[in-house]
């Protein structure tokens, strides 16, 4: 059962989500509490799990990593030992960066991150295979991003 948030839990995650290196003066100042209190309540939505880490997010293209290529898979079979050999695979493939297996047409939906459409072909022919439970791959390729967040909407 999730665990009861109120207002100010609320401001602090939306605070947070903005900016994971704010520091606890600035924090509670923002979300209208004294430092100490702020400070208790971080640390009970960390113990909670509902702050489950703090990252950097990276500008994908000024690294090098241009592309996102969202890929369509259907699995070679429905029973669990496909399903979790095609789980375990994925989780080790670093251009895998989003893995959701689906009902509905597809078993499975990838969002891989590339530098091109050859690093891809590469990635797709080495990975994208019948040794990891795949029977087939239908790629799409986003023409532009419109919004993309990490932001939940508190």
């Amino acid at each position: 059962m999730p665990m009861p948030l109120d207002d100010i839990d609320r401001r602090i995650l939306r605070e947070l989500q903005k900016n994971g290196r704010l520091q606890n003066i600035e924090l509670a100042k923002r979300v209208g509490l004294s430092p100490s209190p702020c400070l208790r309540r971080v640390k009970l939505l960390e113990e909670a799990g509902i702050i489950s880490r703090y990252v950097a997010v990276v500008d994908q293209a000024k690294v090098g990593l241009r592309l996102s290529m969202f890929a369509r898979i259907s699995l070679t079979a429905q029973d669990a030992e496909t399903i979790d050999h095609f789980i375990a695979a994925m989780k080790r493939l670093p251009e895998v960066v989003e893995c959701y297996i689906m009902l509905g047409e597809s078993d499975a939906l990838l969002r891989v991150v590339v530098s091109d459409l050859e690093d891809y072909r590469r990635f797709q022919a080495a990975n994208l295979t019948r040794r990891n439970g795949i029977q087939s791959v239908k790629t799409d390729v986003p023409s532009e991003t419109i919004k993309q967040t990490f932001a939940l909407p508190l």
